[in-house]
């Protein structure tokens, strides 16, 4: 009895001590808001200059988001329909075309297949003069987009420069829907390929529709492509594992400091595929709800994943709606793989001096086991179980598609083939190629090399050491090589640049989906799963967790993987 009566009196004390510190938070709160509202007043009321009342809010609210991640944001209600696209919705009111600026010119950039851009025969390279009778000169992008998104059915006209004529192109717009799965079908070698480019409202079914129909073909492999997949619903990444995996596995927890946002997710469903040999591809850009995917399935050992280390986000977000239809997205908690894992690279709660968050340090990393025992780790992201080395554009390749050199090519290269036979083998011709780089004749190819900024680095520290009269020669010596060496680019990075030409050209005649199967051809990450799929002895011994077997660039497996 008196036990029972010691434990309610500590009960008690425990909830009055929680009770205190509850109130004494709501009393901080109020306390700072108050404060925050009268400086606002006075502010508006009495500052020099007239002051944009909104937009010092927003700065303000922006500011203190800022001190937390680049996740938890403010998000108005002018805002809030391209947030919906950009995290939510796959759909929107709209032509079916993208456009970009070049020299402060409206250009069409690409225009999508069988949409109301397609069947006025508008096409890249023409120059957008005016949007329902408004000159776009001027206008930003959020502006353009405004011009020409609307509700399906509504109409837009557009003005077109093309060849030195205007051309008046009046279009119905229609509910533009920009799939999450690209890509999907079978890629050679019987081997099936799903590739998903975001993870918003469908993409589970998307996924399950295109597994259905490659099942259909008995393939002896599926590739699951997440590189350059930002993320997006937790949900939807449980979805797509239980594809794979059997019912009732556990695929995902996520730790909150409120103990309702702690949650473990577990397959719910019987699997669509959960015996053919799996593949997932990832890289840098693969995040958030791409790793959650990659890093369970590989905690599972169901998947051997292939590429480079992901991009280390294991957040979550959480909506809030807020008063005058705006919201707040937040991060509410953290995620853990089935091995529990927590994959986040950033030290967000801990930041230095300039308010930068560093990586969590090396002693912080953890290694955890995967279902068959295999050595995983935290932080850092999701580490590849077969590495291949990343393919880097060289500095005139990154000046010429800034420059948008490559774009105007394509346009006239179209105009002059009407017709391309086939998108999967395309490939343009050496003579094509000296055409290309002639045609750079009198174009601006100025770029400084990552040489180029150290050596003007060197020569600023010469000079604060006094030393640059003795080192001048040998600076202007090497700085004369370099420049004789920029000659040469075009022919040095000539498979390099003929790749990113290509791509540009087969979008202009097979759209998205000639883009990606032309691209298979350089494909080392695919090629690299081809070659798996076709020794299940090397995908056995991956599994049981044989950090010997490299296929491009380094080992599978390093000691530490750390960066």
């Amino acid at each position: 009895m008196k036990k029972i009566k010691y434990s309610l009196l500590v009960a008690a004390f425990g909830i009055a001590i929680l009770s205190f510190s509850f109130k004494e938070d709501l009393f901080l709160v109020s306390k700072n808001l108050d404060i925050f509202a009268s400086l606002y007043k006075e502010i508006n009321i009495n500052y020099v200059d007239e002051t944009n009342a909104p937009q010092l809010m927003k700065t303000g609210i922006d500011a203190m988001l800022d001190s937390l991640d680049p996740y938890t944001e403010y998000v108005p209600e002018s805002e809030i329909e391209d947030y919906r696209l950009k995290y939510v919705s796959t759909q929107y009111g709209g032509i079916g075309a993208s456009t970009l600026f070049i020299d402060g010119k409206l250009f069409v950039n690409e225009v999508s297949e069988g949409y109301p851009a397609n069947k006025q025969e508008i096409k890249p390279g023409d120059q957008v003069i005016k949007i329902n009778a408004i000159d776009v000169r001027g206008k930003d992008r959020a502006q353009i987009s405004q011009l020409l998104r609307g509700p399906k059915g509504t109409p837009v006209d557009l003005v077109v420069l093309r060849e030195g004529k205007e051309l008046t192109k009046k279009l119905i717009r229609d509910e533009i829907k920009q799939p999450n799965v690209s890509y999907s079908g079978m890629v050679g070698d019987g081997i099936g390929y799903i590739k998903l480019d975001k993870f918003l409202e469908n993409s589970g079914q998307e996924v399950k529709d295109a597994l259905l129909a490659i099942n259909k073909e008995n393939p002896k492999g599926i590739v699951l492509d997440l590189r350059n997949n930002g993320g997006g619903i937790l949900q939807e990444a449980v979805k797509i594992v239980n594809l794979f995996v059997n019912k009732d596995q556990l695929i995902v927890t996520q730790k909150g400091k409120n103990v309702e946002k702690t949650i473990a997710y577990k397959t719910q469903f019987a699997p669509v595929s959960n015996t053919v040999p799996l593949v997932v591809l990832v890289n840098g850009g693969s995040a958030s709800a791409s790793e959650i995917v990659a890093g369970s399935l590989q905690d599972l050992d169901r998947a051997i994943v292939i590429g480079q280390r992901s991009y280390g986000k294991g957040l979550v977000q959480q909506t809030f709606n807020l008063p005058y239809n705006s919201l707040v997205k937040v991060t509410v908690a953290k995620y853990y793989t089935p091995s529990g894992r927590c994959i986040q690279k950033l030290d967000y709660a801990h930041k230095n001096a300039e308010g930068v968050a560093e990586k969590f340090a090396d002693s912080t990393i953890t290694m955890f086991q995967t279902k068959a025992g295999r050595n995983v780790y935290s932080g850092n992201g999701v580490y590849p179980d077969v590495v291949v080395e990343q393919a880097k554009l060289s500095p005139i390749t990154i000046s010429m598609i800034n420059k948008s050199l490559f774009f105007n090519y394509a346009n006239q290269y179209k105009k002059e083939k009407p017709t391309l036979s086939s998108a999967k083998a395309f490939q343009i011709s050496d003579a094509d190629y000296a055409v290309f780089a002639s045609s750079l004749a009198d174009k601006d190819l100025s770029y400084q090399s990552r040489t180029e900024r150290l050596l003007s680095d060197l020569r600023l520290e010469a000079e604060k050491e006094n030393k640059s009269t003795e080192v001048k020669a040998d600076l202007e010596n090497l700085k004369y090589k370099l420049t004789s060496s920029k000659k040469t680019d075009l022919a040095t990075h000539k498979a390099e640049i003929k790749r990113v030409l290509e791509t540009q050209i087969v979008s202009r005649y097979f759209y998205e989906k000639g883009r990606i199967e032309q691209s298979f051809q350089y494909d080392k990450e695919l090629a690299a799963a081809k070659t798996l799929f076709n020794n299940q002895n090397q995908m056995l011994a991956i599994l049981k967790g044989d950090g010997n077997y490299k296929v491009i660039g380094k080992p599978a497996k390093e000691t530490a993987p750390v960066d």
